[in-house]
């Protein structure tokens, strides 16, 4: 498929692509030639994000449609899952007793100062099985799994981009809901004991107090794992990794149960069980609290310049809250109500954040939205489906 570049953007295009090789390059290149900028055999590196909504529904049909072209593709059936988790290219789809893993075929690739972006066959990469069910972790660092009945399994996240399912280590745990969370050097696992740091091999290193440990992300800064008195942060430089603990204000009575945000940025937002949500400035070791004043299903922090921050209300309703005062900036119609008001819906409808759109399924309605959060929450497009979007995931950034 060639992708155009629009003719404004080439001149910038070939200054990024200056600072990373000695001669210019075309537009899409054989991975060959780059693959010592996160390109794999087999891959194509193009001028710009091969952005796609890849999504799952009830019956477990997986689809991938182009934001570019608006064409959609199936690209195979999996077990339906009841969760999905997703790093920006892989797929975790999991269900009772194991994670079936989907490779979307596109990524970007972080240069530090600019990106690099690929696209390859997708390929449907087979299950990772366990006893219980699985919650995981995905970043670019890795995913981590933890099934209930007591393990926990890092995955190779190398062996993943050559399309093979492989285990760096997997734990015995007490049975019981934990996390493991990947790291630059081996992971975090939950335990009796808080959260405990294993290498790459899984051999134990140091424990850091955190009690009922619930939700992570990985920042610009470092990798967040919340705990019910605020959150540990683990800081990888060339000297190992540090655990920090960054704990809520005093007299806080409430707590984030999950976290979500533009990928890399180092502020994040942490959905609590009322009206309110967390701010976590990982980069000032800071927390903020916001009331929103209604019961919010979802939230997402963008972290742009404006300090943007996007809300799911129960009603259905996407908001767009100023970080710094609260204010509700701008606010949808209902979109996804009825989805919402489904139990066995509810879970899979997913807020994904980039620097520039917003998206947002309702299983119950048939459709993916693409909205415009720096635009008074304008719907940019509007995605209709044959088959319910149960879970989807922004693939290619």
């Amino acid at each position: 498929m060639n992708r155009r570049v629009p003719i404004a953007l080439l001149p910038a295009l070939a200054l990024i692509l200056a600072g990373c090789q000695t001669a210019p390059a075309p537009a899409s290149a054989p991975a060959s030639e780059t693959d010592d900028h996160g390109a794999i055999a087999g891959a194509t590196e193009l001028a710009e994000p091969a952005l796609h909504l890849t999504s799952v529904t009830p019956s477990g049909a997986v689809r991938h449609l182009d934001l570019l072209d608006e064409k959609s593709e199936t690209l195979g059936e999996i077990t339906p899952p009841t969760a999905l988790d997703t790093d920006g290219r892989f797929l975790y789809a999991g269900h009772d007793g194991g994670v079936e893993i989907v490779d979307s075929g596109v990524w970007t690739w972080n240069h530090v100062d600019h990106f690099h972006y690929y696209e390859a066959p997708a390929a449907m990469l087979g299950e990772l099985d366990g006893e219980g069910s699985p919650t995981v972790v995905a970043s670019d660092l890795g995913a981590g799994v933890h099934f209930d009945g007591g393990e926990a399994v890092l995955l190779d996240l190398d062996a993943l981009k050559g399309g093979r399912i492989v285990e760096r280590f997997r734990l015995d745990l007490p049975a019981g809901p934990g996390m493991i969370v990947p790291l630059p050097t081996g992971a975090l696992v939950t335990d009796a004991d808080g959260l405990r740091h294993v290498d790459a091999t899984g051999a134990p290193q140091e424990t850091v107090r955190c009690d009922d440990p619930a939700g992570s992300i990985a920042t610009n800064v470092g990798v967040v794992a919340g705990c019910a008195d605020g959150a540990v942060l683990a800081v990888t430089d060339a000297d190992g990794t540090t655990l920090e603990r960054i704990p809520y204000p005093d007299g806080t009575t409430d707590r984030a149960v999950s976290f979500a945000a533009r990928e890399g940025r180092p502020t994040v937002a942490g959905l609590t069980e009322g009206n309110a949500f967390w701010l976590l400035d990982t980069r000032e070791r800071t927390w903020t609290r916001l009331d929103a004043g209604e019961p919010l299903a979802r939230v997402a922090a963008v972290d742009d310049a404006d300090q943007h921050v996007v809300a799911l209300t129960q009603a259905g309703e996407l908001l767009v809250i100023d970080g710094e005062t609260g204010k509700t900036l701008a606010r949808t119609e209902p979109l996804v109500a009825a989805s919402l008001a489904d139990p066995a819906l509810a879970a899979g409808v997913t807020l994904q954040i980039d620097p520039n759109r917003t998206y947002l399924n309702g299983p119950a309605e048939n459709v993916m939205f693409e909205i415009d959060h720096a635009d008074d929450a304008r719907i940019a497009r509007t995605f209709e489906t044959t088959d319910a979007p149960a879970f989807i995931a922004e693939t290619g950034r």
